[in-house]
């Protein structure tokens, strides 16, 4: 009985040891790498636009490993889909955050899929780096705004349609996906159209719901109002919608020397799918486009070419770069240079650390964060589709332009401050 009772001891502290190895060697396996969290839709509406943000921030991260990871740690992502359902990236950021305990996410589309995300990272103090264009009128301690605010795309383009170089547009159609993104930055262009003398009947508002499909009468509607005077679209259509209205432009003959459609969320990849020969002169407004040429774009393109194709992912035989891929690209490589400028991935030493960091965008011109207010500065191009679904840009302004989150075409905006409040 002792001796069975020695054997029992000795083999419950040699598991006890060993359970212990174990557990040791799992925190310091955990230890080695630094957690990051992807969060964008890879089904639904909006995954036409955001699985590929998913597919370049892993390229980006496996750059950054090959290349000996952060403060000597390999990243590792952790990947989510919240399927195009905005109350699921509030529980999906939840969950990075709190369970998986990332140091970082990068994600989000729609800007309703990133005001469901706000409060979350707001209230656990995380921390998100957003790579799409959006509305303006807002500012987080918590978030870094890679894409455009409206100073810097949706304002510049329809200054270029009202331009002789644009065609003089007198008359406009707003065209958007009902939600805030595009029905913020249609108030803001309307104050704007009615500072320039535009009359509000010169001026067609229409919303379609996520996921719309039929845009024939909406595209008669837009021939009978273009009979008017020189009428331009301003497109603020988001997701798989995209595809059925360009067709439609196709199949009623509406070509871009009738009524130049302008869009804000349409890029090579939303191109992918459509017949672009009918489209060819409508236009696009972004800050970065896959045609751009300059070393930096030639490396990015090839990178993601060589990427695509050894994963074998879809599309890899057409391979495409587009402005939230540009942006997903520079705030991951701008989150590490913080977390090494701050020796540490702690929140509040990172956003320290982030203000003022620079990168050599793909787009040609050095990105710069500004430290006040989260945004970047970044240069805008206008494009011209052409047939092979590229675009030729026909403007550009000569630098990179400051952000304004807040638009002085907003009332009551003037006495905003242009920095994140501390809470």
């Amino acid at each position: 009985m002792k001796h069975t009772r020695r054997t029992f001891a000795k083999t419950l502290s040699a598991v006890g040891l060993a359970v212990g190895t174990l557990s040791l060697s799992s925190l310091a396996h955990a230890a080695d790498t630094i957690k990051v969290g992807i969060l964008h839709s890879l089904s639904g509406t909006m995954a036409i636009s955001e699985t590929v943000l998913k597919d370049v921030a892993l390229m980006t991260i496996d750059e950054i490993n090959a290349k000996g990871g952060v403060m000597g740690k390999k990243l590792e992502p952790v990947v989510v889909d919240p399927a195009s359902n905005w109350p699921l990236f509030a529980e999906k950021a939840k969950q990075l955050i709190s369970q998986d305990k990332v140091a970082v996410m990068f994600g989000c589309w729609t800007s309703v899929s990133r005001k469901s995300v706000l409060p979350v990272v707001e209230e656990l103090n995380g921390l998100l780096f957003y790579p799409v264009q959006y509305e303006g009128e807002e500012l987080s301690k918590n978030v870094f705004y890679t894409g455009a605010a409206p100073n810097q795309q949706a304002i510049p383009a329809v200054e270029y349609l009202m331009s002789k170089e644009g065609g003089g547009a007198k008359r406009f159609v707003l065209l958007g996906t009902d939600y805030v993104y595009p029905r913020t930055t249609n108030k803001i262009l309307r104050a704007f159209l009615k500072s320039k003398g535009v009359k509000d009947t010169d001026i067609d508002e229409k919303y379609t719901p996520f996921g719309h499909s039929d845009y024939q009468t909406i595209v008669a509607d837009i021939k009978k109002f273009s009979a008017g005077g020189k009428t331009a679209v301003i497109s603020t259509i988001n997701g798989d919608s995209n595809v059925p209205f360009y067709k439609e432009l196709g199949n009623q003959g509406l070509k871009a020397t009738d009524v130049p459609v302008v869009a804000f969320s349409v890029g090579e990849e939303e191109l992918r799918g459509v017949d672009t020969k009918p489209l060819v002169g409508h236009l696009a407004a972004w800050n970065y486009f896959m045609s751009l040429k300059n070393p930096a774009n030639e490396a990015f393109k090839k990178q993601w070419a060589a990427y695509a194709k050894a994963k074998n992912l879809p599309g890899a035989d057409k391979p495409l770069t587009n402005d939230p891929m540009e942006a997903t690209y520079i705030g991951i490589h701008m989150w590490k240079q913080a977390v090494e400028k701050a020796k540490s991935t702690d929140t509040d030493k990172v956003i320290a650390a982030m203000g003022g960091q620079t990168f050599q965008a793909p787009g040609g011109f050095t990105s710069t964060m500004d430290a006040k207010n989260h945004h970047l500065h970044k240069p805008v191009f206008i494009g011209e589709v052409k047939a092979d679904g590229q675009f030729n840009v026909v403007w550009k302004t000569p630098a990179p332009v400051k952000a304004k989150p807040w638009s002085p075409y907003i009332e009551g905006n003037d006495k905003k401050k242009d920095e994140p409040e501390k809470k």
